[in-house]
């Protein structure tokens, strides 16, 4: 199954087979003091340095988001997007929990978007699914629900199952919903990474639909964490994963996920492992 995510000039394609999609998470303010603060004074080019060098990492997609305390996410969110629209032509996924700023951006962007994201909750799903129809975009569907987030696979694959037809009840296509399974730090719970892996092989078994993680919240707490997240993404993506919300810019996790590709036949004769090789060879000159 292939997800089709565009900007206005280029496509990438998330799915099993393909090379894998690494989605740069660089341009949140969350944890971000400064980037927050530059934001709300309408300075864009710490943005724009993150874009460009999220890019030249190898970032396929890059997530935005604007959600600072007291501004305006709205007007911050489509500032972001079309300063990030200047430079690149890479495609965007849109991270807000604000319905108005979700809103404002889709109708902004130029392309075929991917929101992120939206919850089993009814009420969020009823909320947000709507706006991804009208947009033609494609969404992210955690898999928790009112009840919380459970341990058990089988409750998580159940919530993806209700996303999944919630979705095709606005008419939005299969394809189109790329589940987050929730990747949880594994320094609060022991089996947390073995409960997200096995939801992955259950939801690639079972419904055949993208899968996507937030990478780094595996090792949240921990120290060295580059080495738990290079340890993980492997693993996943044998499970089932396709694509992930990361940082690029770090080399460890980049190599790891190249090295993967390579070793799983998403990389044909390992041509952009040898790309990317001749690339650094020619910046140590």
């Amino acid at each position: 199954m292939e997800t089709i995510i565009k900007s206005k000039t280029k496509s990438v394609v998330i799915g099993a087979g393909h090379p894998f999609v690494m989605i740069g998470e660089r341009i949140n303010p969350t944890g971000r003091k400064k980037l927050g603060e530059e934001m709300i004074a309408g300075d864009f080019s710490r943005v724009e340095r993150d874009a460009a060098a999220q890019v030249a990492a190898g970032a396929h997609i890059l997530d935005v988001n604007a959600g600072v305390p007291l501004g305006d996410e709205p007007e911050m969110l489509i500032n972001a997007i079309r300063t990030i629209q200047k430079i690149s032509d890479v495609p965007l996924c849109i991270d807000s929990s604000v319905m108005d700023a979700l809103e404002a951006a889709l109708g902004a962007y130029e392309g075929k978007a991917l929101v992120n994201s939206v919850t089993g909750e009814d009420e969020r799903l009823d909320r947000v699914l709507p706006l991804v129809k009208k947009y033609n975009a494609a969404v992210i569907g955690l898999a928790n629900d009112e009840t919380g987030i459970s341990n058990d696979p089988e409750e998580r694959v159940r919530v993806a199952e209700k996303i999944i037809a919630r979705a095709a009840s606005y008419g939005i296509p299969r394809e189109d919903v790329i589940i987050d399974p929730l990747t949880m730090t594994v320094a609060a719970d022991p089996q947390a990474a073995r409960n997200t892996l096995e939801t992955m092989r259950m939801i690639r078994e079972h419904l055949g639909v993208n899968m996507i993680a937030g990478a780094s919240n595996v090792s949240f707490g921990l120290p060295d964490r580059s080495w738990v997240n290079a340890g993980y993404l492997p693993m996943a993506m044998l499970c089932g994963l396709t694509c992930a919300i990361t940082d690029p810019t770090n080399p460890t996790l980049r190599q790891i996920i190249l090295a993967s590709d390579v070793l799983m036949g998403n990389d044909e004769y390992a041509s952009n492992w040898i790309a990317d090789f001749r690339k650094r060879a020619a910046a140590n000159k």
